[in-house]
């Protein structure tokens, strides 16, 4: 009768335990590899070694080239000095050179301005007692 029986499961009838399905568990096993073969490491630590020494080429060249750089500023900064001093000096100079300037100087030591004239010349004909020799103009 209950064959019969279709569409209400509250009164469907049990299974018995030996018909029940049987689910079968089954586990795969994983195999780990032990660590990289040392060929592997020894490769990639002397990758990593060459990258580190090409960055420090590298940092060492920019180091030089910054420092190269500063001392050209430096040079530059001392030509222009140099040069302002340079200018000044010839302005001095070409004022220097003025003889009116020379004039003045002179008026103000104390001295004056003689003219041809005014010179006296005295011819000097002496001998020295120690050489013998005449002295002319």
């Amino acid at each position: 009768m209950a064959a019969y029986i279709r569409g209400n499961l509250a009164v469907e009838e049990r299974q018995s335990p030996t018909q029940r399905v049987k689910i079968k568990e089954t586990r795969k096993v994983v195999y780990r590899t032990s660590q990289l073969p040392m060929q592997e490491k020894l490769l990639y630590l002397f990758t990593v070694l060459i990258c580190v020494v090409v960055a420090c080429v590298v940092i060492w060249r920019y180091a030089q080239i910054y420092q190269m750089n500063t001392r050209i500023h430096n040079v530059e900064k001392e030509i222009t000095r140099l040069e302002a001093d340079n200018s000044a000096l010839k302005e001095k100079l070409s004022k220097m050179m003025n003889p009116e300037l020379y004039m003045k100087e002179a008026a103000k030591a104390g001295m004056i301005h003689v003219k041809d004239e005014d010179l006296v010349r005295v011819p000097v004909e002496a001998k020295s007692e120690s050489d013998g020799i005449a002295l002319k103009p």
